[in-house]
Parts: structure tokens; C-alpha cells; sequence
């Protein structure tokens, strides 16, 4: 560890001047490419795309690119692709990170953990615990998903090596038809894993093809998303913690926006995109708001480029009706991002993502069974109320009433069956 790291005051470093970094975590998509064929994925291009690797950035551009980054007070870095581990430079990559102080968080399958790299993670630690998305718990489901024979095996190998040598990881899954069976086997085997702190996280809602590039694939993806009721069912699996806990959330995160569009902490941080675009975040690939960084540096981008994301405005008439208006905004998975991959514009109601937030805010009791969030006008008043109510673990069906949300029936929450 001696050979990568000098411990050194915090209050003697340049990135502490009594102020925030400019820039204070990076997402880097080292890769397009995949060794999995994954049916809801939203970026993945084939593991042999010679012309997809030929435009990549070059181990010396990342380099450059991660050198200004801890300048600017980064503090982690998430490499994710596409798999990350397809570079064949990871290793060098990783290393240069982490001797810059920079902390990974590395998101992989798994897939192509070796020996080598696991006694590397063991020792030069990531700093973060290493997250591996699961598709099934058998070879059939696991297959199903990610259309590459033999991936299964890899897959398990890999995370033999990752608890053989005890590098800590967490698991994820992704909802999807050939895996739906196996939720209740999956949180009972992720519950065995030493860094697990509660149940795993799932993707349900999946994005389309974040560059616009495949109509048909986005087909594919929307008839792939949970609906509201496995969604909800999922989402309710911890019982009166989520109640709790989601509550607590709307407390502090919902409201009416208004028109402005970016909200979010995009912008502040940043994704490099394998081709050296700079986007304000992951998800939001929209060219106009690309910097490319090739011609540029990470600090023109923060300090010239991505604020003027905080002065766009919706002018659809219909989101100017609808999600500026609504109080359920933190609920809501509705962002330009999304907007920009489902239908080229930035403020187009997303009708998926409307419905989900409508039908938990439902269950929760915040709105009424035939109620519009958008037409709410005692959202804060509701949100105390339920706040306030004795029974922290109850869950409520409701009815629009008054004015007001009303209690019709109460039963103890539970956890449902997966």
C-alpha cells in the first residue's frame, strides 16, 4: 500500500481551501463494448467492435483526463462500461487511480475476474465495495438474460474469486421475466455475501438506448419493465422500513418544481463517455450537451459549459400542466434525460414513470385512487399528516375527500412475497 499512497493532514492538501471541490466524484464509461448481449440494456455495443474500440480514448487520454479530475478535488471515480474489465489497460488504469487517492467504484459482471485481479483488489483496496449485477441464479434464467452461452459460469467464478480472496462486494439484480421466479433465492444467497447491509437493490425501470440509436431494441426494453404491481411489490419487500423510509424521502424531496428543468445535481459531477465526451451525467447523452474533452479540460466544462443547464426551462404545454405542477417529483424517475432517450426532447411527459410515482404515492396515501398528484394543492399539510400518524406501521388506502386525504382502511404492513 506504501508504494501508491502518502498520508498526508487534510488541511495541508491544495483540495482543501475551505470550500467544496469542483469537482467531487466522476463517472467514467470505459467501454461501450460488453461481453454480454444483455436484453435490457440500454448502451451495450458487441465485445469485438473493432471500430467501437478504435475511437475509444487512449490509456494516456484517461490518464490526462483522471490527473485534472484530482486536481479539481475528485474524490471517487465509478468505472463502468459496457464491462470495464474488456480494457485491456484496467489494470494500469486502476492503479493510476488509486495512486492519485482517487477511490473506485468499480461496476462490474463479474464475468472476467481473475486471480491476478482479485489478489490486485486485495492489495491496492478500491476503497468502495466492487458492485456485481446478477440475472439469474441458475444458467437457464441467467443466460435467458444475458444471450452469451457459458456467461453463467464465468459469472460464479468470478465471484468465487472476489470471496475466496475477500474483496468486498455487493450484488445487485435486474427484474426481468426469465429471473422473476427467483427473487426470494437470490435475496436468500445475497444475504450470505460478508458486505451485504440489507436486501439487494434491483433495476426494474429500465432505461431505452440512452443515444437514440435503436428503435427496435427499445421495444424490446419497454416490454421488459416491471409494472406497477411487481414494481410496488419489490419496492415493499422490507415491509414498514420502506414506509417509513420512503416518507421520511418525500419529506425532504418532493415538491412542485416549476418549470425549470434540471433540478438534480447534474452538471456538478460529470460521466466521460468512452470517446471522451463529457456529459452532465450518466444517463443524459443528448450531443448539444456533450464537451468534448479532446478539444477541452474538465474545469472549462464545470465552470463554462454545464451551468447553463440550470437556465433551461420547459415549454411543452404538456409538462408545463403536468410535471411542473406535480408534488411528486421525488418520486418520479421523469428527467430530461430520460425525456431526451424516450423522445428526443427534454420535457416530454413520460407516461411509465408518471403512472409508478402515481400508483407508490397511492399506496402511500398521499393521493387519492382517481386523484392527479398535479392537481394537489395541500401536498406539504398531507405529507405532515402522514408524518404524524401513530402508527408508523400501517399502510393506508385512500380516498380524495375535502380536499384532503382520508384513512379508509389500516392493516399491518408486511413484506410481501417475492
Amino acid at each position: 500500500m506504501s508504494d501508491y499512497f502518502q498520508r498526508v493532514p487534510a488541511s495541508s492538501s491544495p483540495l482543501w481551501r475551505g470550500k467544496e471541490p469542483l469537482l467531487p466524484w466522476l463517472d467514467m464509461e470505459l467501454t461501450e463494448r460488453c461481453n454480454n448481449d444483455c436484453i435490457h440494456c440500454c448502451v451495450n455495443l458487441p465485445a469485438g467492435d473493432g471500430a467501437a474500440r478504435a475511437r475509444e480514448l487512449s490509456t494516456e487520454e484517461i490518464k490526462a483526463i483522471l490527473r485534472e479530475a484530482a486536481s479539481l478535488g475528485c474524490l471517487t471515480v465509478r468505472f463502468t462500461g459496457g464491462e470495464p474489465l474488456l480494457r485491456k489497460d484496467f489494470e494500469d488504469l486502476y492503479l493510476f487511480t488509486r495512486q492519485l487517492g482517487i477511490k473506485v467504484l468499480l461496476f462490474t459482471n463479474a464475468r472476467l475476474v481473475t486471480p491476478r485481479l482479485s489478489a490486485l483488489f486485495i492489495r491496492i483496496p478500491p476503497g468502495m465495495e466492487i458492485e456485481v449485477t446478477v440475472y439469474g441464479m441458475r444458467a437457464e434464467s441467467y443466460e435467458a438474460v444475458s444471450r452469451v452461452p457459458g456467461s453463467f459460469a464465468q459469472f460464479r467464478r468470478g465471484i468465487e474469486l472476489l470471496l475466496e480472496r475477500r474483496v468486498p462486494f455487493i450484488v445487485k439484480g435486474a427484474l426481468l421475466p426469465p429471473n422473476q421466479d427467483e427473487l426470494a433465492e437470490f435475496k436468500r444467497w445475497a444475504g450470505t455475501i460478508p458486505w451485504m447491509v440489507g436486501p439487494p437493490q434491483y433495476a426494474m425501470c429500465f432505461d431505452l438506448r440512452n443515444r437514440r440509436d435503436s428503435p427496435e431494441r427499445n421495444r424490446l426494453i419497454k416490454s421488459l419493465r416491471a409494472t406497477t404491481e411487481q414494481g410496488l411489490s419489490v419496492l415493499k419487500r422490507t415491509g414498514a422500513r420502506y414506509r417509513e423510509e420512503t416518507l421520511n424521502f418525500c419529506g425532504k424531496f418532493t415538491g412542485v418544481p416549476g418549470d425549470r428543468l434540471f433540478d438534480c445535481g447534474a452538471g456538478r459531477g460529470g460521466c466521460v463517455d468512452p470517446y471522451g465526451g463529457f456529459r452532465p451525467c450518466m444517463t443524459f447523452c443528448a450531443p448539444e450537451w456533450t464537451y468534448d474533452l479532446r478539444c477541452g479540460t474538465l474545469r472549462d466544462a464545470l465552470e463554462n459549459f454545464f451551468p447553463r443547464l440550470r437556465d433551461l426551462r420547459a415549454t411543452s404545454a404538456a409538462y408545463l400542466e403536468r410535471c411542473a405542477r406535480c408534488f411528486l417529483k421525488g418520486l418520479c424517475e421523469q428527467c430530461p434525460a430520460k425525456s431526451w432517450a424516450e423522445t428526443g426532447s427534454l420535457d416530454t411527459p413520460l407516461e411509465y414513470f408518471c403512472q409508478f410515482a402515481h400508483q407508490q404515492a397511492r399506496d402511500l396515501g398521499l393521493i387519492g385512487l382517481d386523484e392527479e398528484a398535479w392537481k394537489v394543492l395541500d401536498s406539504r399539510r398531507r405529507l405532515e399528516r402522514l408524518a404524524e400518524a401513530p402508527n408508523s406501521e400501517s399502510r393506508c388506502k385512500t380516498r380524495h375527500c375535502g380536499g384532503g386525504v382520508q384513512q379508509l382502511v389500516q392493516t399491518e404492513a408486511h413484506e410481501p412475497g417475492t
